[in-house]
Order: structure tokens, then C-alpha cells, then sequence
């Protein structure tokens, strides 16, 4: 069994079709059979089932179809490290986001810095929530993290403070709230809400919950999303109203105000850098020292972030 059957096979079973599959690779047709032929001798069973349309999977060829991406999507990462290596970058750091926080300027301009000073090192990106973030850290497969904590003492975990974020309240453009915004959280009382789930990112819930109960305010709560781009996404579409960091607002979406409320921004939700105590890692703490460069060690206000 070869990478190029494979490959072959992949644009078969993907196209329904040994012609449109010929095209697709650029192989004469009876080659192209020839090779998918030799694949079923390899394997010894039969992977499609042909007919006047075109040809279908049998239950052995839609196994070998999934295990066949994942096996040529493993090759090309394995390619593309190697080539990278080649070229002389040394070295790889993960880091996770938070959703919201990913087109904030200050954490943009943070990981352009990082890119621009340590171009030899691979950098990698991924959009999570705090909770995932969280598991990860302490599970080793990320190396840090830019997420909401409760506070800089986090078992396993080194901190630093980034900046303090706030809440505030997203609304249809198209409701009564957007031409008549509220002044205090009672008016909402008996407003439709958008909502996350806890498991998702507990610290930030249970954060937000603790405020409001001390507030002796309770959203009606009738929709759920599954992050706050979602959630957002879902006001934009007129399903009722969200509480949403004031990170939210850099990146502004249609059919949304944002509203500031004195009651919201009471709530203090500082940002962390969060990675785990053992990673001694370089390329990490490279990025931690232009943290504390940018940062400094005790974290900056977030004005511009309100929008």
C-alpha cells in the first residue's frame, strides 16, 4: 500500500467517480483504475462498489477512506515540520486565546510582536475557551494560555496578569434596548438572555454569577451558546440580549450595540498568562519576558477595550 494509491483512492471515493477522479489527479483512467485495483489486492477486500453512475464505498472502503485522510493529513504535518526544520526554525510554542480576546489590540499586537522577534520559532494559535485552556495546561498539551483565572494561585500553573476587562451588554440594533438602553440591570429583568454554559469556562461563569447574586439580579435566561461569538451571534439575530466581556466590542458585529452599563463594569474579569510551573521551554519563556515587557508584571486597565 502506497501514499499515491492512497491519494488515488481519496479522490475516488470523494469525486463518486473514476473519471472525475482522473481529472481530479491528473492520471489517465485506466492507470488510475490499475492503481485502485492493486489496492483491493493489497488489502485483499473490496473498497468500491462499481456501477453505471459511478462508484460507491463498500463498508471496508469508507473505513479505509477515514483512516486514509487522517494517515495523509498526518504525512503532510510530518513533511511540513520537517521542511520547517530544514529551513532553520527552531523551536515551537502553543498558545491558547480566548474566543473574544482574539482581535483585542492588545493581545494582536502581542502576538505579532512575539512573531516578529522569533521568527525561527513556530507558532501556534488556537482559538479556546478558559475551560479547555485550563485542561490542557495542566495536561501538557499547551503551552500557555491567555484565559480568565480567579486569581494568579493556580496549582501546577505560573501567572501573569495581562490587563482588567469588564462586562457589559449586547443588544439587537434592531430592539427597544438599542434606541432606549437601560440603566441599571433591574430594567432587564424580564429581558430574554443569551447565555454560555458553565463547563465551557467555569471561572468566567461563576465570576459573572457571583456579581449579579451580590446585584440581586437573575437573567431570564431562554438561549444558550456555546462561546460568546456565538452568543453574539445569536443577539445579532434578534434571540434576545447577552452580558459579554467588553472585549467583545473590538470586534464589532452587524445588527449589534453594545451598551456600558455602571452596574456591568463593577465587574472586574482580569486576563491572564497562564503556563505550567515545569515547561522550561525557551521558545515559552521568550514569550512570557514580552509579556512582561508589554504588560508589565502587574497587568494594565483595558479602556480602549469598552469600544
Amino acid at each position: 500500500m502506497e501514499f499515491r494509491q492512497l491519494s488515488y483512492f481519496i479522490a475516488v471515493a470523494e469525486t463518486g467517480s473514476i473519471s472525475a477522479a482522473s481529472r481530479r489527479v491528473h492520471v489517465a483512467q485506466p492507470a488510475l483504475t490499475r492503481q485502485v485495483r492493486l489496492l483491493e489486492e493489497d488489502l485483499g477486500t473490496r473498497l468500491l462498489e462499481r456501477h453505471a453512475r459511478g462508484v460507491s464505498l463498500t463498508v471496508a472502503g469508507q473505513a479505509l477512506f477515514e483512516e486514509a485522510v487522517q494517515l495523509l493529513d498526518t504525512r503532510t504535518r510530518i513533511r511540513t515540520r520537517l521542511a520547517s526544520l530544514g529551513q532553520g526554525l527552531i523551536g515551537k510554542v502553543s498558545l491558547g486565546v480566548t474566543v473574544t480576546h482574539l482581535w483585542v489590540p492588545e493581545v494582536a499586537n502581542l502576538l505579532r510582536r512575539y512573531r516578529d522577534r522569533y521568527p525561527r520559532v513556530a507558532f501556534e494559535v488556537f482559538p479556546l475557551l478558559s475551560g479547555p485552556q485550563l485542561e490542557r495546561l495542566r495536561e501538557g498539551s499547551l503551552d500557555a494560555g491567555i484565559l480568565y483565572l480567579d486569581g494568579a494561585e493556580q496549582p501546577g500553573l505560573e501567572t501573569r496578569l495581562l490587563q482588567h476587562d469588564h462586562l457589559m451588554l449586547a443588544v439587537p440594533e434592531a430592539s427597544r434596548w438599542s434606541s432606549s438602553p437601560p440603566r441599571r440591570l433591574a430594567e432587564l429583568a424580564e429581558a430574554d438572555f443569551v447565555w454560555g454554559f458553565r463547563s465551557v469556562s467555569p471561572v468566567y461563569y461563576d465570576r459573572v454569577m457571583a456579581h449579579f447574586e451580590r446585584l440581586g439580579f437573575s437573567p431570564r435566561v431562554v438561549q444558550y451558546g456555546a462561546d460568546n461569538i456565538t452568543i453574539l451571534s445569536m443577539v445579532a439575530a434578534g434571540l434576545g440580549i447577552a452580558i459579554v466581556p467588553s472585549a467583545s466590542s473590538a470586534h464589532p458585529m452587524p445588527g449589534i450595540r453594545f451598551v456600558q452599563l455602571p452596574e456591568l463594569e463593577a465587574c472586574d474579569m482580569p486576563l491572564w498568562l497562564a503556563w505550567r510551573s515545569s515547561n522550561d521551554s525557551p521558545a515559552l519563556h521568550n514569550l512570557v519576558g514580552l509579556v512582561e515587557e508589554q504588560f508589565g508584571e502587574g497587568g494594565v486597565s483595558s479602556p480602549g477595550l469598552a469600544g
